[in-house]
């Protein structure tokens, strides 16, 4: 199979654009609350609950609701099977992306 072929089987939980955001962020730092989510992917409260709740179906995030003082407190992170999967997306699109480019005329 060549590397553009793989793009065919990409991950489509990660591929879609909001969950890609997500997850940039989320491989990026150990961890991240929903406030800091919600500003870096300028997003509303629904939007990115129900993008978080897919990643976490998928077992790809980790969602922890705490309080903060009195507080409610939502922390988020990529769960090891979040990690692999968020590493595999990026070496395919890097693949397909340096073979088009071998390729040019």
């Amino acid at each position: 199979m060549s590397a553009l072929d793989e793009l065919a089987g990409i991950d489509r939980v990660i591929h879609e654009p909001v969950r890609l955001m997500v997850m940039t962020v989320l491989y990026a730092v150990p961890e991240a609350d929903f406030v800091y989510l919600q500003n870096e992917c300028s997003l509303t409260q629904g939007n990115l609950s129900s993008h978080l709740a897919r990643l976490e179906e998928a077992g790809y995030v980790a969602v922890e609701k705490t309080f903060k003082g009195k507080y409610p407190l939502t922390l988020c992170k990529l769960t090891s099977k979040g990690r692999k999967a968020f590493e595999e997306y990026a070496r395919i699109m890097r693949a397909a992306t340096e073979s088009v480019a071998r390729k040019k005329p």
